[in-house]
């Protein structure tokens, strides 16, 4: 049926108002700019695609227990990535552990005119501070195309350790008793506001969380603190946890600890399978490797297949066999893990994930929730 023109005018008419309200917006906002997790592996989980990580416009948080890499990723990896595309980082420090030669020697410029760091441990000053923030960009961009607006992202390390007014004021008086379940509320409702009031922006958010062991031997993904509201709020949540990392840069095993594996699994996104995970490696003395993970994954589905002591893959354009060693697959020798990924999406072995199997509101949610 034709849309007559009194119908398109109360169209019109309605849009045009909700407009003017704060938070309201009309119309699709699918992402058009992702910020690089610095992992290809990583990225292929979230978004399934290897040159893309973590998109403006939504709210994303990686969780895990102490020293499995968040700060890492999102304090060093992404805020140096966005970087990169031009994007202006704004850091929130709620833990007073950011410092500037750590954040330099990871390749993040620390200049006033490419990042804006901030330490606060409020959740309301934490709020005040964003959603002021966010109404002067509305309105100094009001009538700027959005091609041509700043890009901006929120990066809170993190987003567990902030605190709320009653127990500070506990703490004045003495009587450390608990919040009485303020803070996953504030929580939930910073956030959430935070999703409504970005989705039409030029601005994303990444958030570190902390994580506890599950009791549950049924259940053993990991607890995330901050109650089930933050988790429901959040676009996309990945849950990390580490292992000891006992082996030297050719891969031979040690017995002395070189660094630590960041075990990824991603809980919940909206652009691939949930539940799928990947190992990173990340060495004290030369940092991640942008490929670490791959060669597990493209094993794991079958695209490099053992060969004797070696590893074969077969170029699916020209047919060609390439049989190298781990340690050469590990290294990259002759681009071969770039040629295999460059390749992957075309693989017949490879299918394509269909809408359904994607995560949404409900599904990627169904983890024990602490309500700390």
């Amino acid at each position: 049926m034709k849309m007559t023109s009194g119908f398109a005018n109360i169209l019109k008419n309605s849009t045009g108002s909700v407009k003017k309200n704060t938070g309201v917006s009309v119309g699709f906002h699918d992402p058009d700019t992702w910020v690089s997790t610095g992992n290809y592996a990583l990225n292929y989980r979230i978004s399934g695609y290897f040159d893309r990580g973590i998109p403006l416009g939504k709210v994303t948080m990686f969780a895990g227990e102490s020293g499995s890499g968040k700060s890492f990723i999102v304090s060093g990896n992404i805020a140096r990535e966005a970087q990169k595309q031009g994007i202006f980082v704004v850091m929130i420090d709620s833990e007073n552990a950011l410092d500037s030669d750590w954040l330099q020697a990871l390749g993040v410029d620390t200049s006033e005119e490419k990042l804006l760091k901030v330490n606060m441990g409020m959740i309301g000053d934490v709020a005040k501070f964003t959603y002021e923030f966010i109404e002067g960009y509305r309105k100094e961009y009001e009538n700027t195309p959005k091609d041509e607006r700043q890009k901006v992202l929120f990066i809170i390390d993190s987003i567990g350790m902030l605190n709320t007014e009653v127990a500070n004021d506990q703490m004045k008086a003495g009587n450390l008793k608990g919040d009485m379940g303020h803070k996953p509320k504030q929580l939930k409702a910073y956030i959430t506001n935070c999703v409504n009031s970005i989705g039409s922006l030029n601005i994303g958010m990444v958030c570190v969380n902390h994580s506890y062991e599950s009791q549950d031997m049924f259940n053993p993904d990991p607890k995330v603190s901050g109650g089930s509201g933050l988790i429901y709020a959040s676009s996309m949540v990945i849950a990390m946890g580490k292992l000891k990392l006992k082996e030297d840069e050719d891969g031979n095993k040690t017995s002395e600890v070189n660094g630590i594996r960041a075990k990824c699994k991603v809980m919940k996104t909206r652009y691939n399978k949930p539940f799928e995970d990947v190992e990173i490696k990340i060495p004290w003395d030369k940092g991640m490797d942008p490929r670490s993970g791959l060669l597990d994954m493209f094993e794991k589905y079958g695209l490099i297949t053992k060969s004797g002591n070696r590893l074969l893959y077969v170029d699916i354009v020209t047919g060609e066999q390439i049989l190298k060693y781990r340690k050469e697959w590990m290294r990259n020798e002759d681009s071969c893990l770039d040629l295999v990924m460059h390749q992957f999406k075309n693989h017949p072995l490879i299918e394509e994930v269909k809408e359904e199997e994607k995560g949404d509101e409900t599904f990627g949610t169904d983890v024990d929730i602490s309500e700390e």
